[in-house]
């Protein structure tokens, strides 16, 4: 890799293959990239200004690289459409998930917008289509606490204090569905569909819950989880500005599931 210039120091210049030991020294390389299922949907791009940029995410498509997720995410995507190369996603939104996302343009504000979300200073709404269950009294408050152990595909809950809280309401139904809103408290891995679970009504096209059916193949783009990030209102903590973003998508199980491609 040396002789092929593909290691390269601070100043982005190939390191020589004879070149001397620096204790401290940096150097960088990229890794092949294997060959990425492309995902047919666009990234939107809701909001833009010098510090923040607010995408909404199709299904499918991972916020950050991860894993065999590199190029084929909403991150990768805007650095090369918007030609910002600092841009970095101040939270993340599962794969499956469609919706909104903030992303932050300089290095040095990063900390400021993450800490919106550490600290819960961030209203999130949600809107899922699950089944409908005419026993089940809503809306109502879900408290439990969920563990997500390395490695395991689903997440679980277990005794304990509560760590995730969710207020679930139902805004229609019909035909044996319904539409349902999802106001979470806290982010725990999964939250809202490991709670829509624990209530008797999973998320419609959900591969985990309640039964783990296998990673979604990669190209298979049949039966989106029906879960999306609709609402994202917070204070910008630079320019003090409030902000209330909602997603132009809809959820396709609402009107056809079973022919669903909408994103």
């Amino acid at each position: 890799m040396l002789d092929e210039g593909l290691i390269v120091g601070a100043d982005g210049r190939p390191v020589a293959a004879d070149a001397a030991y620096v204790p401290g020294m940096f150097v960088w390389f990229h890794r092949e990239l294997p060959d990425e299922v492309p995902v047919p949907f666009d990234v939107d791009v809701v909001y833009r200004d010098e510090h923040i940029v607010v995408a909404d995410k199709p299904h499918f498509l991972a916020t950050t690289p991860r894993g065999s997720h590199v190029a084929e995410t909403a991150l990768a995507r805007l650095r090369r459409e918007l030609g910002i190369e600092s841009l970095t996603a101040a939270h993340r939104l599962d794969r499956l998930t469609a919706g909104l996302v903030l992303f932050t343009v300089r290095a040095e504000e990063r900390g400021a917008y993450q800490s919106l979300f550490r600290d819960r200073l961030v209203r999130k709404e949600y809107e899922a289509v699950a089944p409908y269950r005419g026993s089940l009294a809503l809306p109502r408050t879900v408290r439990s606490r969920i563990e997500k152990e390395r490695g395991v595909p689903a997440a679980r809950e277990v005794p304990g204090e509560p760590n995730a809280v969710t207020l679930v309401e139902r805004l229609e139904h019909r035909d044996g569905r319904a539409r349902y809103r999802l106001l979470p408290r806290t982010g725990q891995t999964h939250q809202l569909r490991v709670h829509m679970n624990a209530l008797g009504v999973p998320i419609l096209g959900d591969p985990l819950y309640p039964v783990v059916t296998g990673p979604v193949p990669a190209g298979d783009f049949r039966r989106p989880l029906q879960l999306l990030a609709r609402v994202l209102e917070f204070t910008d903590p630079v320019t003090g500005h409030s902000h209330s973003f909602v997603s132009g998508r809809t959820l396709g199980a609402w009107s056809a599931y079973d022919n669903c491609a909408d994103q």
